[in-house]
Parts: structure tokens; C-alpha cells; sequence
């Protein structure tokens, strides 16, 4: 069992205020190495929040959020370090616009990890071939479809070797006919094992590729379960309103 081994990720009583606002409230959630965690929820629940606190692209406002035993950092090179263990894909693809396809992907093993620049250049065709654009390596960004930015931008965060992926509703900004081509991707990406967090509203890639599905509703973790159970007998009110929702449109 997953749980027997100690949580990779760990958030433990988080909340999480802007001003008046009560983002996060009690947040509780264990991560196990190699585990799946798809967080589903309403607009406005607080789940790219959870999602973005993990490495601390939101500071909390109490709690504790650990990485592979270690606290998060506030600030500083210790914070560098550990987020360059977490690979983060946003909606927006966030490529530099000025640099190839290659270059943004070698930009964080060469900077950070101080990788000589043929060696990331090899693991970079091999991440873009794996994501299925190796034949646009020279290319800059704006010259992509933006499945295909997306699918460069999980490459890019491949390249640093994290222990621990998020993935904040990266399919949202895209064309219907290009959201697949990313999901297969985050699903060959969980068949091997890689952990992730993905905030999704996808509910296909929850079935199929989700250890355990989370569902929030206003900054709560509402319920948790695996994606069977909770597609077929949702035990809460809120998530059951949620499905008989988004399953019906």
C-alpha cells in the first residue's frame, strides 16, 4: 500500500487568507511517491491555490507543507533548491517567447542543475520526442499550436528531474481538439510512475488516471476517494450536486 511509506508531500492544517478571504481553510492532504492526486472542485474552491502553495508560489498563512521530509523554505537559495525538485504547468504556457523550443527546455538544467549544455541539450530532444515534439526543437513558441506549447512546457518541467509534479488546469486554455494530446501525455506520464497533483476539470483523466480523486468547495477539502467510488457514490452533498452538474452538460 502507498500509504505505508512516508507521504512525499505533506500539507498538515494549511490555511491560506487574502485579506478577508478565507482561501484555504484546514487543509490536510498526504501524498504518497508515485501517487496521483487529481483535485476537482467548483470555480473559486481554492484548488489552484492548494495547487500553487505546494511550491510555494502562494505562501500560506499557517500550517506546514513538507517536500520529501523537508519543510518548505521561505525564501532564499534554499526555496530555489526545493522548487526546482517540484515542476510546476500552469494554464498559460509561459515559454520565453525569445527563445527556440531547445532553448527553453535547457534553460533550468543548464542555469540550475549546471548541467554541461550538450548533455541537456541530448536529455532535452529526448524529454521532446517523448512529449512528441522533437521536430520542433528550433522552433520558438509562437510558431506552436498551444497543445503543443503545453506539451513543451511539461518537457521543460521534466528536465529538472522533480520529485513531485503539479499540473494547475493545464488543458483549460487550450482548443478542444488540442486538450488531448496533452492528457495523453500527463497519462503516459502516470503510467511511469511520476507523482503528481493536477487540478483538472477533465473528468476522463480523473477516471483514468487518478490514484485518488480530492474535491474542494470552498477552500475545504470536502471529500477524498478513489475515482471509482467517488464518480459512482459521492458520500457529500456538495459533490454530489458538483457531478449531477458537469456529468450531465
Amino acid at each position: 500500500m502507498r500509504a505505508e511509506s512516508p507521504p512525499l508531500v505533506s500539507l498538515s492544517k494549511v490555511e491560506k487568507h487574502y485579506g478577508d478571504f478565507h482561501a484555504l481553510k484546514n487543509v490536510n492532504l498526504d501524498i504518497a511517491e508515485r501517487e496521483v492526486v487529481v483535485v476537482i472542485g467548483p470555480s473559486g474552491s481554492g484548488k489552484s491555490t492548494l495547487c500553487r502553495t505546494i511550491n510555494r508560489l502562494e505562501t500560506i498563512t499557517s500550517g506546514s507543507i513538507t517536500i520529501d521530509g523537508r519543510e518548505l523554505p521561505a525564501e532564499g537559495a534554499a526555496l530555489a533548491q526545493l522548487r526546482s525538485d517540484v515542476g510546476m504547468v500552469f494554464q498559460a504556457f509561459n515559454l520565453f517567447a525569445h527563445k527556440t523550443i531547445l532553448e527553453n527546455v535547457t534553460l533550468g538544467p543548464i542555469k540550475v542543475r549546471k548541467i554541461p549544455k550538450a548533455e541537456a541539450d541530448k536529455q532535452a530532444m529526448a524529454l521532446l520526442e517523448r512529449v512528441g515534439v522533437a521536430h520542433q526543437a528550433d522552433k520558438y513558441p509562437a510558431q506552436l499550436s498551444g497543445g503543443q506549447q503545453q506539451r513543451v512546457a511539461i518537457a521543460r518541467s521534466l528536465a529538472m528531474k522533480p520529485k513531485v509534479m503539479l499540473f494547475d488546469e493545464p488543458t483549460s486554455a487550450l482548443d478542444p481538439e488540442m486538450i488531448n494530446e496533452v492528457l495523453d501525455v500527463m497519462v503516459g506520464l502516470a503510467e511511469e510512475g511520476m507523482t503528481m497533483v493536477v487540478v483538472t476539470h477533465e473528468m476522463g483523466f480523473a477516471r483514468k488516471a487518478a490514484h485518488r480523486v480530492v474535491f474542494m468547495a470552498d477552500g475545504e477539502i470536502v471529500e477524498v476517494a478513489e475515482p471509482e467510488e467517488f464518480f459512482t457514490n459521492p458520500q457529500s452533498a456538495r459533490a454530489k450536486d458538483f457531478l449531477s452538474k458537469i456529468l450531465t452538460n
